[in-house]
């Protein structure tokens, strides 16, 4: 039996839930309040951060990264020539150097400040970091936001997925950051038609609608969150 320990909207806990989606894996959730610091929390990831991923019988596997690569060590092989972590090792280059990208690089600059702002920050108490929003951090988020669905456009111009000619992790976690900014509305999808092409076509796989039919405490989505045709 499979338990992720994740938040709706920690595009981190997303990307490892569409993977498992993705190996058609059946897991429990376990939402988790990171800022509570629960001890029980903290025996099993001492860096106090979600997802963590939990494994009957077996130690507990914290972090994105280290989930994904995980799953494919564990896991990769069931899903033949799908497989999300390709086999050549300059292939898996090219699909690891994306999915930090986007799990390090645009979490820093875009998805993780808006979530900390937008969400986090309100259900947080003073002494733990909450308070109001800050404006201006959030103006720079969406700022970068454009430079980030650029590159998107830029590299499905050049091929068919992210890194190279079939899905992979990269995508995953690619769309992970992008429907938690879209929750909140502030994509600016107008601005790159192949951008938005390819996101449409990941939030049509089956992996994500249940990530699509969620809604948080206190945020309706976006109008066309849950829309594929949008």
């Amino acid at each position: 039996m499979l338990t992720l320990f994740h938040h709706p909207v920690c595009p981190h806990s997303r990307f490892v839930r569409l993977v498992l989606g993705e190996f058609s894996l059946d897991v429990r959730l376990a939402e988790e309040h990171f800022w509570e610091r629960r001890e029980a929390f903290l025996m099993i990831n001492p860096a106090g951060t979600t997802p963590v991923l939990v494994e009957e019988g077996r130690p507990a596997i914290p972090g994105a990264g280290v989930i994904a690569e995980y799953l494919d060590e564990t896991r990769g092989a069931m899903l033949g020539r799908h497989r999300l972590l390709p086999g050549d090792a300059l292939a898996r280059v090219e699909v690891r150097r994306l999915t930090s990208w986007f799990n390090d690089k645009m979490f820093e600059e875009v998805s993780g400040p808006l979530v900390r702002e937008r969400f986090y920050k309100r259900h947080m108490p003073p002494e733990k970091g909450g308070g109001s929003p800050d404006t201006e951090m959030i103006r720079a988020a969406r700022a970068n936001i454009r430079y980030h669905l650029a590159y998107v456009g830029w590299l499905i111009g050049r091929h068919d997925w992210l890194a190279g000619e079939q899905m992979s992790y990269a995508d995953l976690a690619a769309a992970a950051h992008f429907s938690v900014v879209d929750y909140f509305g502030d994509v600016p999808w107008n601005e790159d038609e192949t951008a938005k092409n390819w996101y449409a076509r990941m939030k049509s796989r089956p992996s994500f609608r249940p990530i699509l039919a969620e809604t948080v405490t206190g945020i309706a989505p976006s109008a066309t969150y849950a829309d594929l045709d949008f």
